[in-house]
């Protein structure tokens, strides 16, 4: 691609679904991202249109704010895992647990398009570019509780390494249902402890094969 999308395009773009990518937009915006290679028309019917990774790259191309040790909630309207830490959150309720589910679902499809064998058992490119969020998305959807202000409960954090995040538990019974759960999803986790705190943690990357 060698000019950047026009202003309409990006705004189709930004508004895409930030798990699955999927796309809306009138009929000429969506062939002209596929011409240029930001979209693909999904060969099934009803035939949506998706971000190509050059498409979400496109959308996550502008900076964003280092995220703190305890992030805020997430943004109205925009759907955000929840990595534990965060501040002032409600409680899980019949309405968060449909999101979580929605957006696990748009995920597995997800990897299913987009994985070059169509494989739904282990993550895909958007994940390896997302760890933490990826990561929380899976332990939240299996019924895993994030750690709140006040409560006890899983935190995941990124780490110096490129393909690995880290996950910290209440207890060891905990973090060992964590790394089942992340297993299961198509992570590869090892046990390790914390040289400073002494603390165990799990250190948890995408598997490839």
């Amino acid at each position: 691609m060698t000019r950047p999308p026009t202003a309409a395009q990006r705004r189709v773009i930004d508004a895409a679904d930030p798990v699955t990518g999927r796309l809306k937009g009138s009929e000429s915006q969506l062939a002209a991202l596929v011409q240029r290679g930001l979209a693909f028309r999904h060969p099934r019917p009803p035939h949506d249109h998706f971000l190509t990774p050059a498409g979400h790259r496109i959308r996550d191309a502008e900076p964003e704010p280092a995220a703190p040790e305890a992030p805020g909630p997430s943004t109205a309207g925009v759907f955000t895992a929840r990595v534990g830490g965060e501040e002032d959150l409600p409680a899980a309720g019949p309405s968060r647990i449909r999101e979580v589910h929605s957006a696990w679902q748009g995920l597995l499809e997800l990897r299913r398009m987009t994985n070059p064998d169509g494989a739904t058992d282990r993550p895909c490119a958007w994940e390896r570019t997302h760890l933490v969020q990826a990561a929380a998305l899976a332990l939240e959807a299996a019924g895993h509780r994030p750690a709140g202000r006040d409560t006890e409960g899983y935190r995941v954090r990124a780490t110096p390494q490129p393909e690995a995040v880290a996950v910290r538990g209440p207890d060891s019974g905990a973090l060992h249902a964590c790394a089942a759960t992340l297993e299961r999803s198509g992570w590869q986790t090892g046990e390790h402890t914390d040289p400073r705190t002494r603390a165990r943690y799990l250190l948890a990357s995408p598997r490839r094969v």
